[in-house]
């Protein structure tokens, strides 16, 4: 079985869950660990599993000029935060679902959002559930948010949810393809 794991990240919080949901994928199947920036579309054929993350910016995925805004989380006052590489200027999980082909597989979905109700913080994972369905994959698990607190950390415990949820979809996608390890 083949995996990929494409996300975005601003402060390092989604890419620490992908980096945690793809160690735990990785007892199941070959996985790669990929920037929304960085993957063409050689990374997605023949894959088995594509699981997409992105942080949640303005009720849904980020936007050219909701990545802009960005550093100014880093400049305020008492802040700790550090931008990722080139993540206000770079494209997102947004630009690579456009240019996505059709491809055939299963796919699970996640984002970052505020330790909010949902009704509060929108979340990125509806956006590229549906831009996912429109392109052939199949869903294999509801999505899943981890959350941050104000100051854009994650939450206690989140980093282990992470890859609890990384190992029970390397099982499914194992037993919906039935594969034996």
């Amino acid at each position: 079985m083949r995996g990929v794991v494409v996300y975005e990240s601003m402060f390092g919080n989604t890419r620490r869950v992908a980096e945690m949901i793809t160690q735990a994928l990785a007892d199941a199947m070959e996985v790669r660990l990929l920037r929304a920036d960085a993957v063409v579309a050689e990374d997605v054929q023949g894959i088995d599993l594509l699981v997409v993350g992105a942080p949640t910016h303005a009720w849904s995925m980020p936007r050219p000029n909701t990545r802009k805004g960005a550093p100014n989380n880093v400049r305020r006052p008492g802040s700790d935060l550090v931008l990722e590489p080139n993540a206000d200027t770079s494209p997102g999980v947004r630009e690579w679902l456009e240019t996505l082909d059709d491809v055939h597989a299963l796919a699970a979905v996640f984002d970052t959002r505020f330790n909010a109700p949902v009704m509060l913080t929108g979340r990125a994972a509806t956006g590229i559930e549906k831009a996912l369905q429109q392109h052939g994959f199949v869903m294999m698990s509801a999505s899943e948010s981890f959350r941050v607190d104000r100051q854009n950390h994650l939450l206690a415990g989140e980093v282990e949810r992470a890859s609890r949820w990384g190992r029970r979809l390397g099982e499914e996608a194992a037993a919906r393809l039935k594969v034996t390890p």
